[in-house]
Formats: C-alpha cells, structure tokens, sequence
C-alpha cells in the first residue's frame, strides 16, 4: 500500500470514529433530554410581574392552576372563566398562576405593565399574573420543562396559548388541559374540587 493510500485509509478510519463517537453522545444526551422528571414543581423559582424571585415552594399546601396566556388570541376570553373558578375557590386554598407568553403567533406582544393593564380593564383580573416566558425551544422556562415532561400527564410541548396544569398541594403535577377545555368546565372544577379535600 502506498504511503498516500496509507493516509487515506487512516484519515478514513478516524473521520468514521469521530462520527460514531459523535453519534453516541448525541443519542445519550437526546435520552438524557427526553428522560422524565417527577413532575414536581415546587423546587422551582419564577419573576413575577414586578421581575421580583417567586419560590414556588410558598405555594405548599395550596393547589395551583398554571397557565400560558395571551393577549390577542382566540382562547382570551378563557381569562373570564379563569377568573370565575379563581373567586369560587380561592378562600379554600387555590392559586391561578398566569404566565404570559408571545410563543405562539406574536399573541402577547405587549409589555409586562400592557399585559396587566389589558387584564384589569377587559377581565377584572385578580389572580397573580407572572413575567413574561418562553415555554418552546431552546429557552423553554425550567417550569415548563418540568411540567410537559414528566411522570404524571400527557408529555409533549405546549400546542398553543391557555394550557393548564392543575397542581396538588405537595407541588406534583396532577392533571393537564389542552387550551379549548374551559376553566369551568367540570373536568378542571372536578379537579380542582378533588385536590382541595386532599
């Protein structure tokens, strides 16, 4: 074999290693991603509207509705139902965290003191509203990481704007909705009803 050939099929077989090798870490790392998690939020720390640090962890012993919301889309109107549910079962221990979120269709493209404003005049809201969040891609929120891939409910990216996630008084994820589920409906009430008496 000549030298040149010598070369070739040695430039071959570390081009072909360093795919394989390459390869592997690509596939471990892609089960370590997609690998559950307990599905329990109360570890994680969020800004809320005034950019201020939240412990979610203040929320033991109550049960959470957390949702992505927006401005300017079709599911807005669920903001008077999520305030209906809000009123009924707040003095028994529920919380309705609002996230707001521009990932689908540049639906909340306002500033935080906008998206506050818009609630107040249009849905008397009164629930805690959060800073703004990605819950898609690369810069997916450590919340919703934890909440659309773990042990307990459907996993899977958000769809679209107003998906809720019931959460229990020990901070697990308990029950997920897809956006046109409406706060009243009684699968959410039923719910919401079912984890108060636990």
């Amino acid at each position: 074999m000549s030298k040149r050939n010598k070369l070739f099929f040695v430039i071959k077989i570390v081009t072909i290693s360093f795919l394989l090798i390459t390869y592997n870490a690509c596939a471990q790392n892609e089960e370590k991603k997609a690998e559950p998690t307990s599905g329990n939020v109360h570890g994680i720390s969020v800004l809320d509207a005034e950019n201020k640090t939240v412990k979610l962890a203040e929320y033991k012993d109550r049960v959470l509705l957390i949702v992505n919301v927006a401005s300017e889309c079709g599911y807005t109107p669920q903001y008077k139902g999520l305030q209906v549910i809000y009123e009924k079962y707040k003095d028994d221990g529920f919380e309705i965290l609002a996230f707001p979120c521009n990932d689908f269709g540049g639906q909340e493209p306002g500033t935080m003191k906008e998206i506050q404003n818009f609630c107040s005049a249009n849905y008397d809201v009164t629930f805690k509203l959060f800073n703004k969040i990605k819950v898609l891609g690369d810069e997916k929120s450590e919340l919703y990481k934890v909440l659309t891939n773990n042990k307990n409910v459907e996993q899977g990216d958000i769809k679209w704007n107003f998906e809720k996630f019931i959460i229990s008084k020990s901070g697990d994820v308990v029950e997920r909705f897809r956006s046109k589920v409406e706060p009243e409906s009684e699968e959410i009430t039923g719910v919401i009803e079912a984890e108060l008496k636990r």
